[in-house]
C-alpha cells in the first residue's frame, strides 16, 4: 500500500499533527497533485478553527498549492492536462457549474465554491485530488515556493488592482505592507500606478521604497486621509489591512469618485457615513480572491515583472510551528510548506 504525509488538526485549533493516509486515486474531472509547496494563509484558520459551517474533522488546510500532475482522472486530458504539468490551486477550487453566480460566469462568487481545506482536503500533505476547473498553469521561472503563495494572496491583490477604476498614472494607495499588502505594492508599481504605501511605523519605509513605493505614509505619525490628499487624493485604496479603524480613516483621502477595494478580512463594522461617499461619489467595494484563470494570469504578470512573495520556507513536519508563526505574526510575511 503506497502512503503519503498530511498535517492535519483532529480538533477544532488544535494541533497540526503529521500522519499517513493511502494514497487516492483521482475520479472523473479531477488530477492528482504531488505537492511541493504550499503557503500557510491566515485564511486556513476558518478551517483548524471550525469558523465556517461544514467542517468535519481531521482537517487538512491549505489552498496556496503549487505541484506537479502525477495521476488524471477519467476525462481530466480532455481539458488538455498532461502528468507533470506544473499547477497551482488556490483558494478557487472549484466551481459547481449549476448555481446563478456560475451561470453568469461569475465564478469566483460561486454559491459552492469548492476551498481547499473545506470542500475537500488542502495543501498541507504530500498529495492532493482537485478538480480541473482549479487548476492554473505555472509558468517556467517561476519556483513551487513562490506560486504557491500567488494562487492565493497574489491573485486577491493583483486581481483587485487590475479590476478597479485605477488607470496608469493615478495615485492608488495601499494600506498595509504584511502578507498581502507586500505584494500589492510590487503590482500597483508594475502596472504603472502612482503607489502610496501606507503602515505602521517610520520603520518601513526603506522596504516600500524598495517594493517599488513611490510615497509612504506611516499612519502613527499623519492622519492617512489627509495625507493623502495632500498627494492629490487617491483614485484607488486597496485595502490588505485586516483593521476597520484603519480601513475608515482612508476614506476622506479618496479623491472624487474614488475607490475603496477592500480585500482585508475583519468582522468589525466600518465606521463610514453616507455623506463621505455621497458628497464625492466615493464606491466601496468588497473583493474575493479569483478564479483559476485569474491566478494564471497574475503568475504570468508576476515572471514578467520579477514580482516575487517574500517568503519562509519549513518541511512539512514543521507544519504546526510554521502555522502558529503565521497566527502570531512572527513570520517573514508568508509560511510556506514544503514536501520532499
Amino acid at each position: 500500500m503506497s502512503t503519503y504525509k498530511v498535517a492535519q488538526a483532529t480538533a477544532a485549533g488544535g494541533p497540526l499533527e503529521i500522519a499517513e493516509r493511502e494514497v487516492p486515486e483521482p475520479g472523473r474531472g479531477h488530477v492528482r497533485i504531488a505537492v511541493e509547496a504550499c503557503g500557510v494563509c491566515h485564511s486556513d484558520t476558518f478551517f483548524v478553527d471550525a469558523a465556517v459551517p461544514g467542517i468535519r474533522f481531521p482537517v487538512v488546510a491549505g489552498h496556496e498549492i503549487a505541484g506537479r500532475i502525477e495521476a488524471l482522472g477519467e476525462g481530466a486530458a480532455e481539458y488538455g492536462w498532461q502528468e507533470g504539468d506544473r499547477v497551482a490551486v488556490g483558494w478557487f477550487g472549484g466551481s459547481c457549474h449549476h448555481c446563478t453566480a456560475c451561470r453568469q460566469g461569475d465564478f469566483i462568487v460561486c454559491e459552492n465554491l469548492k476551498v481547499p481545506g473545506w470542500a475537500y482536503d488542502g495543501g498541507f500533505a504530500e498529495r492532493v485530488i482537485a478538480p480541473v476547473d482549479a487548476l492554473a498553469r505555472i509558468p517556467e521561472g517561476l519556483a513551487a515556493s513562490d506560486a504557491g503563495p500567488m494562487a492565493c494572496a497574489g491573485v486577491t491583490v493583483f486581481n483587485g488592482l487590475r479590476r478597479s477604476v485605477a488607470r496608469p498614472g493615478d495615485l492608488v494607495a495601499v494600506l498595509g505592507i504584511g502578507g498581502l499588502g507586500h505584494l500589492g505594492v510590487q503590482y500597483a508599481a508594475a502596472m504603472g500606478l502612482e503607489t502610496v504605501a501606507i503602515a505602521r511605523g517610520a520603520d518601513k519605509a526603506d522596504m516600500a521604497k524598495q517594493l517599488g513605493a513611490h510615497h509612504y505614509v506611516d499612519s502613527t505619525a499623519t492622519p492617512v486621509a489627509e495625507a493623502l490628499r495632500s498627494l492629490g487624493g487617491a483614485k484607488v485604496v486597496l485595502a490588505t489591512a485586516g483593521n476597520s479603524e484603519a480601513i475608515t480613516a482612508t476614506v476622506d483621502g479618496l479623491t472624487h469618485r474614488g475607490e475603496l477595494v477592500v480585500i482585508g478580512a475583519t468582522p468589525e463594522p466600518l465606521g463610514i457615513s453616507p455623506l463621505q461617499l455621497i458628497m464625492s461619489g466615493r464606491e466601496i467595494r468588497g473583493h474575493p480572491s479569483g478564479t483559476a484563470q485569474d491566478v494564471q494570469d497574475t503568475m504570468a504578470f508576476s515572471a514578467l515583472h520579477g514580482i516575487r512573495p517574500m517568503t519562509e520556507t519549513v518541511p512539512l513536519d514543521r507544519a504546526d510551528e510554521a502555522y502558529r508563526r503565521m497566527l502570531a505574526g512572527t513570520a517573514r510575511f508568508r509560511m510556506v510548506l514544503t514536501m520532499g
